[in-house]
This record gives structure tokens, C-alpha cells and sequence, in this order.
């Protein structure tokens, strides 16, 4: 064996960052928010019970043990509550309005916080804290839930500090910048942004409201040692030449017989240049070293990440395809890894989704479309997949390539991300309110276009095809036209789709049959789209004065009624129109398991329920 004693450098270890965020005024804005949303989604599934001030100060029980307040004068007023924990130490006194769906919109600016009768700072990981007693986070997982937290506050004071576009600028601006505005994350869960794992000049790096692109990492990896899947009519070779260009690919080749390898034993496989540096060269160091794994280096796109952080657009190209890639950190209860295993019939089921879409003249009357998922990779020479259990580690190489929005709709329209209607910039102004000003429409007609095209596609999948997706906003992609949705399009179709009933379906893409009752395949609209995302939207309608929550539900109404009318053998089954439903709760999921909140090979069994809901859109007794 031939030693070097090259070293990799001289010089001093690179400056630490100076973390320019992390100070008391963003910090204090981030503070604010978190704990706004923690008490407010908390109350929402019944984990604490705020009270009214005047209820309060006459109760003789311990104001922790109280129940809710009961009916006021009309709870859509804002009314003065409080939260009283620690046996009376702290108090939280803040200013709502109780909305539909057991909805607090909590007033930020009302916000106090009283320790031992002082004026205290906003604190989210005391708040937890103070609240453990009531929610019961495992010991052991009490530490990981504070410290995703601590990252959503990081994330939180890094958008505090570099501000963003207006909700006005926003209006008409391409897809990639509006996903880069974002700043909420998942509406419902608090501590949304973990991303455990990054450091801070990975933040700065990769982090979608960073909004700097992204050159992805390729490695030659072994056809026997890995797996391609392929969608219907795809070619590998034509594939790779679309999507990377025939000089890459050139180039590619000459490094690998530049080592000695023959190119045709390998194919090409994008991965993170986080996870590169973090996980490939080091948890797979043997398997580089063999050249199994052969690392080429960038590629000549830039990209930017996405909501979801581990999923890139082309923005070099954005005709070109999405690229998903393995990112080994935690994130809102899971590590974002993909599996090689599990994705091998991706392909396939997403055809199989897209067929049916495409083959129904309902859905393409309503602009309703699917992305699919075309081509999945991964590797499996490595150690870990020859353990006697399965692990995280075998979901550390892989890759998928999803469809891109931007060749599919015609000139003129935008596309922009639906978690854009729940969005507010840095003076409060909401885009949706934006959306409709500059459509020229009045709020009622403009959510009406927008439910036509959301909601009542995914009532008619659900209804006529037995199928459910998870139509959350960082999910949908709308197409508007003059600033009206006419379309949209739905994606992360092979993890999420559902078929409810036990139909029969291609072997291949079996796995996504998991039949249910009629009330729990309600859920599906009652809690991902009602309480999931509609009751966030109409809060936030309601609140700007733009339309009254009432006449929203009012509009989600006639939207199923309208459903029904035009479809009336499919809605015998389930009941859209019921008066409660289960209370089905996200953050009870985070907080029993902070690691795993769902078992993707039984969601349905990893659900946890607080009682039941009244519907908005219940039937009139007298009707």
C-alpha cells in the first residue's frame, strides 16, 4: 500500500458564522408567533383549555382544570382569555375570536406572557415546558421535540432578519420565488421546520426561504447493485439525455473511463450535496471506495429546494423534471430518507393514478391533474441492506424525478404553490388578499373558482373512485389565470395516494389499497382538507374583512351540494354533509412520537382522536 503525506490544507479551519439572525429583535418576532400558534392549534385539539378573563377571575377551581368557556354573546368577537399553568405561576393572557372548527385566531400583537406576577419574555421551549403535564411528551423524547422547536425559531428569526417580498410583489411572480417567500410551514403542526440535521451554513445554503440555488451531487452508481423504475414510455438513455443533456452525460463517461470503469455498467443518480458530505462519504465510505458509488461531481442546473427542502425545481430548465432526493434529517417526525424498496412501484402507481385522472371528464373539465413521479432510483449494494431488520440507513441513496408544472399550462398563467394562500409577508398582508385584489373579482366569486377547482376535484376522486390523496397546501400547485384559479395540480402522489375500498387494482399497485368505513373515509376531506387547510384559509378571509368565515362554509357547501346534484348515486356512501366528525390531531401525533409520527404501512392505525367536531357544512336540521 502506497502512503501520501499530502494534506488537505494548511490553513486555518474555515470562520465560524456569525449566525446574524440570531438576535433578540428577530428572535423575539419568531417567539411571538410560535407561542401564538402553539396555543392556538393547542386549544384547537383540546390540549389546554383557555378561559375567558372574566370567567377566570371569578372561578374558585384551578384555573388549569377548567373547561372551555361556554357561549358567549356571539365567540366570533374577539374576547380576552387567558391560560393559567405551573399551579398559577404563569399566565397567558391573549385577545381571539373562536371560529368554525374549534379555530382560535389569536390576536400576536394581544399576546402577554406573567411569571410570579411579572411580565415575562414569549418563550416556546418554556411554553412546552410549562404545558408538559398536559402533554405528556415521552422523557425521552421530550429533548428532541425542544430541540425542533429551537430550529423552527431559528428558521423563524432567519425570515425575522432577511424580510421578504410584499404579498404584492408576489402576485404574478414565478413559481420558484412564491415557494421562496414562504415563511408558515405546516399550518397545524408548531414545530414544523426541525430540519435536524443542518447547521447553520446548511441553513443559509439549502433552506427554501434562503432561496439560493442548488447544484445537485451525481454519482455513477452499479446497475447490478442498484434499481431504476420507470414510468410508461420512458427510456433510460432518452431519459437521461432530456433531463441532463448530451455533454454532461459526455463528460460523465469520460470520468469513469478516465478510473478505468465502463459506463455502461453504471447509471447516473443525483443526490444532496448535504448529504453527500455528510452521509454518502462517510456512512458509505467502503462503498466509494470500491466504486460501487462513483462520485462525477456537480451537475450544470441550478435548483431550488422547496417547501419540502429535499424536493428541487429545475430553474435553469423548469421544463425539466422535479428532483427528489434522500436528505438524512428530521423533520417534523421523520427522516427524509426514500427508500429504494418502496419506490421501486412509484412509477407504476402513479401512472396508474394519472390514468384514471386523465380517463375521467369530470376532473379534466375542472383543470384537475396529477404530477407524476416518472423515474425512481436507488442503491442497494451497501451493508445496510443485508441487516436481519430494516433501518433508516438503506434510505440514504435514492432519488425520484417528478414532473414539472411549468411546460403543462399555457402563456400567460402563473403557478404558484396553494401554502400561498395561508401566507402573510412581514406587515401582515395576506396574499390571498393580494390574489383577489388584483383579479378583479369579489372574495365570494374568487373562493368559489378556487373551491371548484380544489375542493370539488378532490370530493369527486373521493366519491367516484374510492381515492384519497393528502391535499395539504405545500401539496397543490394552482394554475391562475389573471390571477383566478382554473386549475390545479396535485403531487406527492406515490407516498400519499390512498384507495379506500378493497376495489381491485394492478398487482403493482396494490399496496396502496387500505379499505376503510364510510365515516373514516369522510376524513379524508374533513380532516386534510377542512380542518387541515379550508380552516386556516377562512380565518385568515375572515379576519382581513374580505369574507365573512359564515359565508365561506356557506360557499364549501354549495360547492358538495353542487357535487351532488350533478352526481347523486356517489354520494349515498359517505356523508359530506354529517353534523360532527372525528377530531383527528396532527400535533397529538408529534408529540407521542416525536422520531415517527405515522406508520406508512398503516396510516390509518397511527391516527389519534379527540372527541368530534362539529361540521361547518353540516345539513340544516330544518333542511
Amino acid at each position: 500500500m502506497t502512503a501520501t503525506t499530502e494534506r488537505p490544507g494548511t490553513g486555518h479551519a474555515p470562520v465560524l458564522s456569525t449566525a446574524a439572525h440570531l438576535r433578540p429583535e428577530a428572535m423575539a418576532v419568531a417567539q411571538r408567533h410560535l407561542v401564538a400558534k402553539a396555543l392556538s392549534e393547542l386549544a384547537h385539539e383540546r390540549l389546554l383549555a383557555p378561559v375567558l378573563e372574566e370567567a377566570a377571575a371569578t372561578a374558585t377551581a384551578p384555573a388549569e382544570h377548567l373547561e372551555p368557556s361556554g357561549p358567549v354573546d356571539d365567540e366570533r368577537d374577539p374576547h380576552d382569555y387567558r391560560v393559567v399553568l405551573d399551579h398559577g405561576r404563569v399566565v397567558y393572557r391573549f385577545r381571539a375570536r373562536r371560529l368554525s372548527l374549534e379555530h382560535w385566531a389569536l390576536d400576536e400583537a394581544s399576546l402577554t406572557r406573567d411569571v410570579d406576577g411579572e411580565p415575562a419574555a414569549l418563550d416556546a421551549m418554556a411554553l412546552v415546558l410549562e404545558l408538559q403535564p398536559l402533554l405528556r411528551i415521552p422523557d425521552h423524547l421530550l429533548a428532541v421535540y425542544l430541540e425542533e422547536l429551537a430550529s423552527t425559531l431559528a428558521s423563524g428569526a432567519f425570515k425575522a432578519h432577511h424580510g421578504g417580498p410584499s404579498a404584492g410583489d408576489l402576485v404574478g411572480a414565478p413559481l420558484w420565488d412564491v415557494e421562496a417567500a414562504m415563511t408558515e410551514g405546516h399550518p397545524s403542526f408548531v414545530a414544523n421546520n426541525g430540519r435536524i440535521g443542518f447547521g447553520v451554513g446548511d441553513h443559509a445554503a439549502y433552506a427554501p426561504e434562503a432561496g439560493r440555488p442548488v447544484r445537485l451531487v451525481w454519482l455513477a452508481v452499479r446497475r447490478d447493485v442498484s434499481h431504476l423504475a420507470l414510468g410508461d414510455g420512458l427510456d433510460e438513455d432518452d431519459f437521461y439525455l432530456a433531463e441532463l443533456g448530451g455533454a454532461t452525460i459526455a463528460r460523465f463517461h469520460a470520468q469513469l473511463r478516465d478510473l478505468g470503469l465502463d459506463p455502461a455498467g453504471y447509471r447516473w443518480l443525483p443526490v444532496h450535496p448535504w448529504q453527500w458530505e455528510h452521509r454518502l462519504a462517510i456512512t458509505f465510505a467502503p462503498d466509494v471506495a470500491r466504486r460501487d458509488l462513483v462520485l462525477l461531481g456537480t451537475g450544470d442546473d441550478d435548483y431550488l429546494p422547496q417547501q419540502s427542502i429535499r424536493t428541487l425545481l429545475n430553474v435553469s430548465d423548469p421544463s425539466r423534471h422535479y428532483v427528489k432526493v434522500a436528505l438524512a434529517i428530521q423533520n417534523m417526525g421523520f427522516l427524509r430518507g426514500l427508500s429504494p424498496a418502496y419506490m421501486a412501484a412509484t412509477p407504476a402507481i402513479n401512472d396508474w393514478v394519472a390514468d384514471l385522472v386523465a380517463g375521467d371528464p369530470v376532473l379534466g373539465a375542472l383543470g384537475f391533474r396529477v404530477l407524476r413521479e416518472r423515474v425512481a432510483i436507488g442503491y442497494t449494494g451497501d451493508a445496510y441492506h443485508r441487516t436481519p431488520q430494516p433501518n433508516a440507513h438503506r434510505k440514504m441513496v435514492a432519488a425520484l424525478w417528478r414532473e414539472s408544472p411549468v411546460p403543462l399550462v399555457p402563456a400567460g398563467h402563473a403557478l404558484a404553490t396553494m401554502a400561498s394562500l395561508l401566507h402573510r409577508d412581514a406587515d401582515g398582508a395576506s396574499y390571498v388578499g393580494a390574489l383577489v385584489a388584483a383579479s378583479g373579482l369579489d372574495a365570494t366569486a374568487w373562493v368559489r373558482r378556487y373551491l371548484d377547482v380544489y375542493l370539488t376535484p378532490l370530493v369527486h376522486c373521493l366519491l367516484a373512485h374510492d381515492l384519497a390523496f393528502m391535499p395539504h397546501g405545500e401539496n397543490v400547485i394552482l394554475d391562475l389565470d389573471a390571477h383566478v384559479p382554473v386549475g390545479a395540480f396535485l403531487k406527492d402522489i406515490g407516498e400519499e395516494v390512498v384507495v379506500l375500498t378493497d376495489r381491485p387494482l394492478p398487482d403493482e399497485v396494490a399496496r396502496v389499497r387500505h379499505p376503510v368505513d364510510a365515516d373514516e373515509a369522510a376524513l379524508a376531506v374533513f380532516t386534510d382538507v377542512f380542518d387541515g387547510f379550508l380552516r386556516h384559509l377562512a380565518a385568515i378571509l375572515d379576519t382581513d374583512g374580505l369574507l365573512d368565515e359564515r359565508a365561506f362554509w356557506g360557499l364549501v357547501a354549495d360547492v358538495i351540494d353542487a357535487h351532488a346534484a350533478r352526481h347523486p348515486d356517489l354520494h349515498r356512501r359517505v356523508d359530506l354533509r354529517a353534523r360532527r366528525f372525528a377530531h383527528s390531531c396532527l400535533n397529538r401525533l408529534q408529540l407521542r412520537n416525536t422520531a415517527q409520527m405515522v406508520d406508512l404501512t398503516d396510516p390509518s392505525g397511527s391516527l389519534i382522536y379527540a372527541g368530534t367536531l362539529a361540521n361547518p357544512v353540516a345539513r340544516r336540521r330544518d333542511a
